[in-house]
């Protein structure tokens, strides 16, 4: 099976985003042809050749503005891998759908217009991503062929958001000039720039490592579903199904159940295919313990010696999806924590974040549509929790509103309260 790549577009409006994604597609020949004949058809409506971007705004408002609105999920293959691509919008007032499409991916690209350099929105999406703690920024600098396929401007281009990134935490940064509109070093590499000798962006897609991205250390077994058959040969079978969130789990592991504190050794770990030595993340499996516990969904399996901080208490960067109301302190709500759902009740704003500057609003007393700020909230059943830059999986949560059932802000976790 080969290994899958989600990776996130992001940039400013018209650089490209949308038409970046349909040459991929289109050079990769991953695109239908009745596809094909439609984006040809709408093409033709606007006196185009071919508007590749028309791949991925499928909406018809998106259409008629030219803009990405919802974010667009694309899947392609090529022999060396399969891809999961999320085409996020680039306007400020749909953060949240840039969140929302950027908090599973592996890959962040950022695409950046070579004539106008690094601007606020290329700021603003650089710092979502590294706040999303998405492990590789790939920077495209597109419209090469409206600079004249110019070193200089790249270069200009690429250090100018070095120094941004300093300020952010990006483990791993790549930067490649690209023109989406003719092709140029997206699938083939580029006759026009023979000053750069990276990759073309499939190929870089292709071989980039990710086997180290997910933590491999702390295991953590969120419990989702009991497995008890009822048939007469697997009366005795009990099982425990979910996804493993972090670590390797092998059969003979000593392991403990939060929040008995019961303690146990795994038996077998089961998949649909049949037993396995051991599992790691992202595999569903079911898990079987050698003694008889009571365990049930919201229950998470770890190591006795290495175990998830339990606390009611959590302080957390949130953002704020919802248009009817704002956060503020002393509300309600529901809360999503791996397998775990119980209230919160919200104590403190420690901040709002002006996401263009960086800069800390201590002042805030609210938090409003597309806004981050720094939360903590006491909840009211012990949550099982990894900082979120520990593990995306057990530091990651939403909140809902009870009364609409709606998810109103997903959160990042940054620990136990202090104090």
């Amino acid at each position: 099976m080969s290994e899958i790549l989600r990776f996130a577009t992001a940039g400013s409006v018209d650089d490209g985003k949308s038409t970046l994604i349909g040459r991929l597609l289109y050079d990769s020949k991953s695109i239908f042809e009745d596809q094909l004949e439609s984006v040809g058809k709408a093409s033709e409506k606007r006196g185009m050749e071919m508007d590749l971007s028309l791949v991925t705004d499928g909406l018809r408002a998106e259409r008629e503005q030219g803009i990405t609105i919802d974010v667009a999920y694309r899947y392609f293959a090529t022999p060396k891998r399969k891809f999961i691509i999320a085409d996020t919008p680039g306007h400020t007032q749909y953060t949240r759908n840039m969140v929302t499409g950027a908090s599973t991916a592996d890959v962040a690209l950022i695409l950046i217009d070579a004539r106008n350099g690094v601007i606020e929105q290329s700021r603003r999406h650089s710092f979502i991503a590294s706040l999303l703690r998405i492990p590789h920024i790939v920077v495209c600098v597109n419209k090469m062929d409206l600079v004249d396929y110019s070193e200089e401007t790249f270069n200009e281009v690429r250090d100018e958001f070095r120094d941004f990134a300093m300020r952010l935490d990006v483990p791993d940064l790549s930067f490649i000039p690209v023109s989406a509109l003719v092709g140029d070093n997206v699938v083939d590499k580029s006759e026009n720039m023979p000053w750069f000798d990276g990759p073309s962006l499939l190929s870089h897609l292709e071989t980039l490592h990710t086997a180290s991205d997910r933590n491999m250390v702390d295991v953590r077994f969120p419990v989702q579903y009991v497995i008890r058959p009822m048939s007469e040969e697997h009366h005795d079978y009990r099982g425990y199904a979910g996804s493993v969130a972090g670590g390797v789990m092998k059969p003979g592991d000593d392991v403990v159940v939060l929040p008995s504190g019961f303690e146990s050794k795994i038996k077998s770990i089961d998949t649909f295919e049949g037993p396995v030595d051991e599992a790691f993340p992202p595999m569903a499996v079911t898990v079987r313990l050698e003694d008889e516990i009571d365990i049930s969904r919201g229950d998470m399996i770890c190591r006795p010696n290495n175990q998830p901080v339990v606390s009611q208490d959590i302080d957390a960067m949130i953002c704020w999806m919802d248009e009817t109301q704002t956060l503020s302190s002393r509300k309600k709500y529901a809360i999503k924590h791996t397998t775990r759902a119980g209230r919160v009740m919200i104590k403190d704003i420690n901040y709002r974040l002006d996401i263009n500057t960086l800069h800390r609003d201590e002042e805030a007393t609210e938090i409003a549509l597309n806004e981050i700020g720094r939360i903590s909230f006491r909840s009211t059943l012990p949550l099982f929790v990894d900082e979120y830059r520990r593990n995306r999986e057990t530091g990651s949560f939403v909140l809902i509103d009870e009364t609409t059932n709606s998810t109103v802000a997903a959160g990042m976790i940054l620990g136990e309260t202090a104090g």
